[in-house]
Parts: C-alpha cells; sequence; structure tokens
C-alpha cells in the first residue's frame, strides 16, 4: 500500500533528483533516501507538492514497473 507525504516532513536526508531525470524540464523525479518508512517520490517541478510513499518492499517492483513502461501516461 502506498501513501502520500508532503515534502516538508522532517526527513534524515535530503532529497535528490533521479539520474534519468533530464536538465531540459521534462519528466524530472526525486527521491528522498533513507526515509524510516520506505522511499517518498515526488515531482522536482513541484517540489512543495504532494509525494508517494513507496514501501521499502515494493521499490523494485515499481522501478522494474516504470522501466518496462507500465507506469506511462
Amino acid at each position: 500500500m502506498t501513501e502520500h507525504i508532503t515534502p516538508d516532513t522532517p526527513a534524515p536526508t535530503r532529497w535528490r533528483k533521479s539520474t534519468h531525470s533530464n536538465s531540459e524540464g521534462g519528466s524530472c523525479l526525486e527521491v528522498l533516501d533513507d526515509h524510516p518508512a520506505g522511499v517518498p517520490v515526488r515531482d522536482s517541478k513541484s517540489p512543495r507538492g504532494p509525494a508517494l510513499l513507496i514501501p521499502a518492499s515494493g521499490w523494485s517492483s515499481f522501478v522494474s514497473a516504470v522501466k518496462a513502461g507500465y507506469l506511462s501516461p
């Protein structure tokens, strides 16, 4: 199960931009490392917007689905 979190939630580390994001303002994704509840993901173009919290146990499945194109709009 996933839940929404806000970017202002205290966290032990900073948000970092995905290495697959480009500098032209296209699909930009940020993740927050070392979060105790899982892997928060947000749109870097909307840093004050919501973030999706993916449980650590489902992270590899999520990444595989994105790479396979299953989550494309």
